[in-house]
């Protein structure tokens, strides 16, 4: 399924950009001019199983001033399913990125990602000049899974992380594109429970549910691969595949507290984040506390990640050696704040990029 299957919201239009990295798609408004000056121009990153299609309200609820473009990464929407290097940590992600803006001349513009997208934009701060960075519900600056606050690793091969972890019966589901209901572990299923919080509910959910279907299943991106481990739960980081891309071995961008240019930062996460917590119930470790996986070794060896807890103290860290940091915590939301509360996420998003001041 691609972005042209589905309905594009009013104003909503796709483009394909073809760089010497791979061919992406973006989505745009229409009638937005491209000569919009850089502080004015907003690149949104989606993040992990979805695509650019979830940015679609925000981006038609933003003032006619302001250029609004949204990025589908490689393997997601209608961008080239190109395999994923994990050893790069996101990098293939961000220099996908790079390669797309500099195809549509923009040096330097405000960006915002989400998820395993928030991941993306802060490597991409770490390489190139970025004016502002929103980070909606992100990925711990220590990757996903597998450390301790102070974002040490618990084991030497990550056990417990990367793509081994993946549901295999939710990546089939994925691979037949299963729009139902009928099962915890399809998409619309995962979207409900995961992706947003219990009162959540929305006509546009069938688009929500199509823009994860696109995530490619094939070699080398969703979920990617895994490697035998003595340390439970048996199974340790790959090298290949999304899911590897945010293991603690091959992820960490808490090294944005040096840079000597800092971006204003925006961070923006709800209370009931059942992805992006210190209580994950995607985090196996977490899982093992409370015995849904057998076998759990105990707290001192397999803890939980506190993954609000380290971008806290990142952004901290951060804020204290100069940068500017504004963090939003929205009680009763998911991990979709954006969708939950778009107004208010417009307006956040609006006052940090300096819109109106």
């Amino acid at each position: 399924m691609t972005a042209s299957d589905s309905i594009l919201l009013d104003g909503i239009a796709t483009r394909s950009v073809t760089t010497p990295r791979l061919r992406a798609n973006i989505l745009e408004r229409t009638g937005d001019d491209p000569a919009t000056p850089a502080d004015r121009t907003i690149v949104f990153v989606h993040g992990n199983v979805s695509s650019a299609l979830f940015w679609q309200e925000t981006m038609q609820g933003l003032p006619a001033d302001v250029r609004p473009i949204a990025v589908d990464l490689r393997g997601f929407g209608d961008s080239e399913a190109l395999p994923i290097d994990a050893t790069r940590g996101v990098r293939d992600f961000s220099d996908d990125l790079a390669s797309v803006l500099t195809a549509l001349d923009l040096p330097a513009v405000h960006l915002v990602g989400w998820s395993m997208g928030g991941g993306v934009i802060m490597q991409y701060a770490l390489d190139h000049p970025v004016l502002s960075l929103t980070l909606q519900a992100p990925v711990s600056p220590y990757g996903f899974g597998g450390t301790r606050r102070d974002g040490s690793r618990l084991t030497a091969d990550d056990a417990g992380c990367g793509g081994g972890g993946a549901n295999p019966d939710f990546v089939q589901r994925l691979r037949d594109g299963d729009t139902s209901a009928e099962a915890q572990t399809s998409p619309r299923s995962v979207f409900r429970s995961g992706y947003v919080s219990a009162d959540y509910s929305s006509p546009l959910e069938d688009i929500w549910v199509a823009s994860m279907l696109t995530t490619s299943t094939a070699e080398g991106n969703y979920p990617g691969d895994g490697t035998a481990s003595d340390n439970w739960p048996g199974f340790a980081a790959g090298n290949h595949g999304v899911l590897n891309t945010m293991t603690p071995k091959h992820f960490d961008v808490s090294g944005i507290v040096d840079l000597d240019t800092k971006p204003p930062v925006l961070w923006v996460h709800g209370s009931v984040d059942a992805i992006v917590s210190d209580a994950s119930f995607f985090d196996l470790n977490h899982l093992g506390a409370l015995g849904v996986i057998p076998g759990w070794p105990g707290e001192e060896a397999a803890p939980a990640q506190q993954m609000v807890s380290q971008t806290r103290d990142v952004l901290g860290a951060y804020a204290a050696a100069g940068g500017d940091v504004i963090e939003e915590s929205w009680e009763g939301v998911g991990h979709a704040p954006h969708l939950e509360r778009p107004e208010e996420f417009r307006a956040a998003l609006l006052r940090r990029i300096g819109y109106g001041a």
